[in-house]
């Protein structure tokens, strides 16, 4: 079974190229699909042989034509949170995905995976939700067997979380948006790469939108001083009012500067608590513990709850 990863060079892309095998997940011969010739040379430094890296262009219907032909499952992950001068909501997460959706058509493949965020509605006020909503909706009406998996804050190897949270440790002091009263419920992205993978089997959560959330919830500062316990750390965390930052990021705006935006702020600050257990037991899967995804976000092996 040939299963294309479209956005291949992401955190969850790159979780899935770091195993060969998946637990409960056959073997599958896997293609990971990227647009630039810098993202590629990154995947073939982790493949042993360097095979099974392709070049796209969501612009270029017959590229993902020639990938696609065969395939019997695509995980989309192409996306964005913070925009770029040439990478919009619009462009990352709305035309890359109706591209994929109408070349997965074109070559009759038997399942689309995409994966969206926790919130995406595409009647939100909030531009990331609305246009990963709006993606969503492009899966749901193409027609295709799909699963759509909705995911949190990722902590583990590559994420930004993990970026966010050893940056804050190593300095030993962490500025919080409002101290860090938010609540998170985050999610390993070895999980989320298993949720997926298992996901492109055509009898598993068919035509099902889930909600792929961690098992624990708690608050960002919560989140930073239980990592600071774990490690034996010591870190003085402090505010930086929500309301001034949505006042400078307004500014931003208002002089067409990109990059992180008052949409990005409240996806970052949104409270999450949902049931993790539902979108497990669908899938089969176990989820690892909230120290798991610390110590593995940290670089510091394998420890379980």
């Amino acid at each position: 079974m040939k299963v294309i990863i479209t956005g291949a060079n992401s955190a969850v892309g790159q979780a899935i190229l770091r195993s060969d095998t998946i637990r409960g997940v056959g073997p599958k011969k896997i293609v990971a699909a990227v647009r630039s010739n810098r993202a590629a040379e990154q995947l073939r430094s982790l493949r042993r042989n360097g095979d099974g890296v392709v070049q796209i262009s969501y612009e270029q219907p017959e590229s993902l034509d020639a990938v696609f032909e065969g395939a019997s499952a695509i995980i989309h992950l192409a996306g964005v949170l913070v925009e770029t001068p040439d990478s919009s909501y619009e462009r990352a997460n709305v035309a890359s995905t109706r591209s994929v959706v109408e070349a997965a058509k074109r070559t009759s493949v038997p399942k689309l995976v995409l994966v969206s965020a926790t919130g995406a509605d595409k009647n939100s006020s909030n531009r990331y939700y609305r246009t990963k909503g709006e993606a969503e909706s492009l899966v749901r009406i193409s027609g295709l067997c799909y699963t759509v998996l909705r995911a949190p804050l990722l902590l583990g190897p590559g994420t930004a979380g993990a970026a966010m949270l050893s940056r804050n440790l190593n300095e030993g002091r962490a500025k919080l948006i409002d101290g860090g009263r938010s609540i998170q419920q985050p999610l390993h992205v070895d999980d989320l790469a298993h949720a997926a993978m298992v996901s492109t089997d055509a009898s598993v959560a068919k035509n099902l939108t889930l909600d792929i959330v961690g098992p624990v919830s708690l608050s960002e500062r919560q989140l930073v001083e239980r990592a600071a316990r774990l490690l034996g750390r010591k870190v003085r965390i402090t505010s930086i009012s929500k309301r001034l930052l949505f006042f400078l990021l307004t500014v931003r705006r208002y002089f067409g500067m990109p990059g992180f935006s008052r949409d990005a702020l409240e996806v970052v600050t949104a409270d999450t608590q949902l049931n993790a257990q539902l979108s497990a037991s669908e899938l089969g899967i176990q989820l690892r513990g909230i120290d798991q995804m610390i110590i593995d976000s940290v670089g510091l092996g394998t420890k379980h709850e």
